[in-house]
């Protein structure tokens, strides 16, 4: 089933469907993973200045830690709050949607529905930077769709392996 767009965005509908397939088939910490490089991307896009600010480098820190499970979802949720408090104290609507978009990678970790949500305010971002432009649209919104199919998914593999384990023990 598709994600629904929380927000209000101008969307290459095709591709984002594609995406949503790649994130229906995606485990939570492959969409953390997704996540937290589409945060880091849109913060380059728009030559944010303070990137290694304490909230989002905590973010990303505990987002990586819960990966581990070695964080809870207590923090997790925590370090989403500290970025959306820096998002809402930004004036600049770009930097504010930014922001969001980091905000959400962060969250993925509490529930995987905040990585789509994370790349629907990086298009926002797009939207704003480039008013009515969908082949900009277009062209960063294959950013994700090509990352997310890039990133192996080490839940998937953990249960090839303990398959392929499987069938060796009973075949042994």
């Amino acid at each position: 089933m598709a994600a629904k767009t929380k927000i209000k965005i101008s969307d290459d509908m095709e591709l984002r469907k594609v995406l949503d397939d790649e994130y229906e088939n995606s485990s939570q910490i492959k969409l953390c993973r997704y996540a937290l490089l589409l945060a880091e991307h849109i913060l380059k896009t728009i030559d944010y200045h303070d990137a290694d600010s304490l909230a989002i480098k905590a973010g990303f820190a505990i987002n990586e830690s819960w990966q581990k499970g070695n964080a809870r979802m207590h923090h997790v949720r925590q370090a989403g709050f500290q970025i959306h408090r820096l998002a809402k104290s930004s004036q600049d609507m770009v930097i504010r949607m930014a922001l969001r978009a980091v905000e959400q990678a962060v969250a993925a970790g509490h529930a995987r529905e905040h990585a789509m949500v994370s790349s629907d305010y990086a298009d926002r971002v797009i939207n704003l930077l480039f008013p009515n432009d969908m082949a900009a649209v277009r062209r960063e919104r294959m950013w994700p769709v090509e990352r997310l199919k890039s990133i192996e998914d080490p839940v998937i593999l953990r249960i090839l392996l303990c398959r392929r384990s499987s069938v060796k023990r009973v075949s042994s």
